[in-house]
């Protein structure tokens, strides 16, 4: 099938976010078509759209995601935007995608794999281990907390909301003694300077689908489907295929702790999971192991597996607490 390259007069739209973070990814797409296709940079245009996760006044408020609603708190006003035509393609860090996508919309094109790992942060302390107790750590991640809560009980985990640099302000004001990043978001934008150490995934298994960039497009659009294809990861889309489908089976949404990462060695894939009480009281975790291609279907069977040894009511007592 034969399609029209985006040029300077007819551009390929990109969709973004406007954090650093978010500019730094539609950046990364952009560079990798421009080298796929042989594309002038005016070929393509960056639009930044705000979402209702990015108002400022919730930012500045530490207002928990889960008061406000969270599935598309990072997506709805971006998908609006392509379903409406307005831009072609969007960038999304993927672990902010709900599993499922707005009909006529499709999120099957995903870059490399940035370090998965989430990074504790902090001016005064290594690690968590040395955190003194009673020490004040803030994050706006339930999964982040409930894993908190499971190794040390002790800490005061208070709401800490906004983009990495928000984050960062708050931590030199005093806001709290550290917090937690994810490594990836730090390499993409070269903050070499932020006093970070990397967590094990061992230690603390990351959210799905953490460190990964997503490109979604509108279903009929044949141009963005081939140009995307060009720059599509396989690897990482196998990874993904176990992590996404190991959360939907489980229903998940940003009010679940849940943490999972699938691992490629050779021609296996090693996928590991967790479902965590918000409140630390009770963790359930799993593994499965086998051919690269089988990565759903083993979501799909860890997911049953914590399923029922969490019981019927696992989810429903999450939710209504």
């Amino acid at each position: 099938m034969t399609f029209e390259l985006p040029t300077p007069a007819r551009t390929l739209k990109i969709g973004t976010r406007g954090s650093p973070l978010a500019l730094a990814q539609a950046y990364e797409t952009r560079a990798r078509l421009m080298a796929a296709f042989s594309l002038p940079e005016e070929a393509f245009e960056i639009q930044v759209i705000k979402t209702t996760g990015d108002d400022r006044t919730l930012i500045d408020a530490d207002i928990a995601l889960k008061t406000i609603g969270n599935k598309g708190l990072f997506t709805k006003e971006i998908e609006e935007a392509m379903i409406a035509g307005t831009i072609d393609i969007a960038v999304h860090s993927t672990k902010d995608m709900p599993v499922e996508q707005p009909e006529g919309l499709v999120l099957d094109v995903f870059l490399p794999r940035e370090d998965e790992r989430d990074a504790f942060v902090s001016i005064k302390y290594k690690g968590l281990a040395d955190l003194p107790e009673g020490a004040v750590v803030g994050t706006s991640s339930l999964r982040r907390r409930a894993q908190l809560k499971v190794k040390r009980p002790d800490l005061k985990v208070v709401e800490f909301r906004g983009n990495v640099q928000t984050r960062l302000k708050k931590l030199a004001d005093g806001v709290a003694d550290a917090t937690f990043l994810a490594m990836a978001g730090l390499n993409r934008m070269d903050m070499t300077d932020v006093p970070k150490t990397a967590i094990a995934a061992e230690d603390m298994l990351p959210a799905i689908a953490q460190g990964t960039i997503g490109i979604e497009r509108r279903a009929d659009d044949d141009r963005a489907k081939h140009m995307l294809a060009a720059i599509h990861h396989d690897e990482t889309g196998h990874r993904l295929a176990a992590e996404r489908t190991f959360l939907a089976a489980l229903d998940g949404s940003c009010e679940t702790p849940i943490g999972g990462l699938s691992i490629i060695e050779g021609d296996q894939i090693w996928l590991r999971g967790e479902i965590l009480k918000p409140d630390g009281s009770q963790v359930f975790t799993g593994e499965r192991r086998g051919p690269v291609g089988d990565g759903a279907a083993l979501g799909q069977s860890l997911a049953e597996e914590l399923l029922g040894q969490a019981g019927p009511d696992f989810f429903e007592a999450v939710a209504a607490g």
